[in-house]
This record gives C-alpha cells, structure tokens and sequence, in this order.
C-alpha cells in the first residue's frame, strides 16, 4: 500500500545515502536497539517516545538499504541481517506495547503472531521461488498504524493504541490469506 510513495522516498534518501560513508549493517544493528528503546518506552508508558522512536527506527531501515545499495555494499548476509533485525524490531516493539499495558495481552500476542505470519509467509514463498510482496499490510504499513496509535492515543485515549494493534491482527492475517492465495495462483500458473 505504502509502496507507491516508494519514488518519493528514493528521492529523498537516496542522495543523502551517498554521503553516509559507514557499514549498512552498523545501521541495521543502530536500527535495532532504536527499536529496543521505543519497545522500553512503550513499556514504561510514554506513548510519545515510543511513537517517536518508532519513527526513528523505520528510518534508519530505509537508510541501511539505501546506503548499502548507494555505496555498492549490498551483501546477502546484509539482507539477511536487516531482515532477521526487522523481526526483533517487531516482536520488541508488540512486546512493549503489552507490558506497558496498552493492549490486552491476547491481541497482542496475536498482532505478534500476524506480524512474523506475514513476513514467514513471503519468504517461504520466494524459496519457491514467487515474488510475494503483495498485501494491504506489509512491514511499513504496521508500524505506521502502530506511530498513528502511540501518537492518537496521547492526544486522544491511550485505548486508541488498542485499537491500533486491533487493525494491525485483522490487516495482518488478511495480509496473509492475499500472500497465501498469491503464492497458490502462482504456483497454478507454473503447472499449467
């Protein structure tokens, strides 16, 4: 869904990627414990550090890729890397949300449960050999709906962010059905 401002993102990172001179994967990692701060911040309460932080750690996992495609760094460890980093950015993040008690602990086991699914469900697809990033919520869409509840919820009703996480289950696991049904259409077409 977010993947048509793509251009515009490019635009706007790329240029500043050339600059940034330092190891891709130093940033993933940065990107990481940027998540495990906004994970803490959520755990102690503050809807707007770990709104922000959020922000913040998103960033920086455009910019990993972006500096590593700039300065011709991309490695496969380095995918690998950013993605494995971008599960523990999730899970820490949920995690976070639940302990700081925002969300029932159920649904956000299960917002947990439809983030990783998702994720789980494109890889395995394209170790068959199927493209599949298709879906209403993919990574980028999760948490901009997880920063609208932090941010919501501090000038609203901290329950908004429930409802965020609420969204993020149900967007999730229909996320996976259109990944699933993809891979299924694609795997028919490949037979015949």
């Amino acid at each position: 869904m977010l993947n048509r401002f793509r251009p515009v993102i490019k635009d706007i990172v790329e240029p500043l990627a050339k600059r940034i001179k330092i190891n891709p994967n130093y940033l993933t990692i940065l990107g990481l414990l940027i998540a495990f701060l906004s994970a803490y911040m959520f755990a102690t309460g503050s809807l707007l550090w770990g709104g922000a932080l959020i922000l913040l750690s998103g960033l920086l996992d455009i910019i990993d890729g972006a500096v590593a495609r700039s300065n011709s760094s991309t490695t496969p460890f380095g995918g690998f890397l950013d993605s494995t980093s971008d599960r523990f950015a999730d899970a820490l993040i949920l995690i976070g949300i639940i302990y700081g008690g925002f969300v029932n602990w159920i649904f956000g086991i299960l917002a947990l449960h439809a983030s990783l699914t998702v994720s789980y469900v494109r890889a395995r697809a394209e170790v068959e050999g199927i493209p599949c990033g298709v879906g209403i919520a993919e990574r980028a869409e999760r948490l901009v709906i997880l920063v609208a509840g932090a941010f919501l919820g501090l000038l609203f009703n901290p329950q908004i962010m429930s409802l965020a996480v609420i969204l993020i289950i149900i967007l999730g696991y229909f996320t996976v059905l259109q990944r699933v049904y993809h891979t299924w259409k694609s795997m028919q077409a490949e037979k015949n």
